[in-house]
């Protein structure tokens, strides 16, 4: 049996994308997966997740290119991304939003949700996917209940946008 799954574990890596599961415990802020894809596909394939959903990305923005432009005037050109390859984009999602907020108004912080997609020149063949966790620490059994709801949200568009198996 040992000897099935070792010669059947090569083939399966050409089925599935090859990726990492570069998720912390629960109890940090950052989930971060990463895969070997061509940036503009996965950046593609997040709109898709996002957007399938009938969510609306409020906003696009196109953190790398600032970096690029305002460098010189902070006399520091050394560059961190691929050209346009770090990008954050916000949506909202109306039911969940009010959840949220109905379970206390404080939420609005966590309103609108932000997924990064970005790919480093150290490694400009991986890109990654990252997003806050939103978590309260003031024990509101209400928040926790709807937030989680909004985690489980954030993290199903970042694995559909990778070809990640859902959790």
């Amino acid at each position: 049996m040992t000897t099935l799954r070792v010669s059947l574990l090569p083939a399966l890596c050409l089925l599935i994308p090859c990726a990492t599961l570069a998720s912390p415990p629960d109890s940090s802020p950052i989930v971060r997966y990463t895969a070997d894809a061509k940036y503009e596909n996965a950046r593609d394939d997040l709109v898709n997740a996002i957007t399938s959903r009938g969510l609306v990305i409020e906003h696009n923005s196109h953190v790398a290119k600032m970096l690029d432009r305002t460098g010189k005037d902070l006399g520091t050109t050394k560059a961190i991304y691929g050209d346009d390859q770090g990008q954050t984009f916000s949506f909202c999602s109306a039911v969940l939003s009010r959840k949220t907020m109905e379970a206390d108004p404080n939420n609005l912080v966590f309103c609108p949700y932000t997924i990064a997609l970005y790919s480093t020149l150290a490694e400009p063949k991986k890109v990654n996917i990252a997003y806050r966790r939103p978590v309260r620490t003031d024990d509101s059994p209400a928040s926790e209940v709807a937030l989680k709801e909004v985690a489980a949200l954030l993290d199903s568009i970042a694995r559909e946008a990778l070809n990640l198996p859902a959790k």
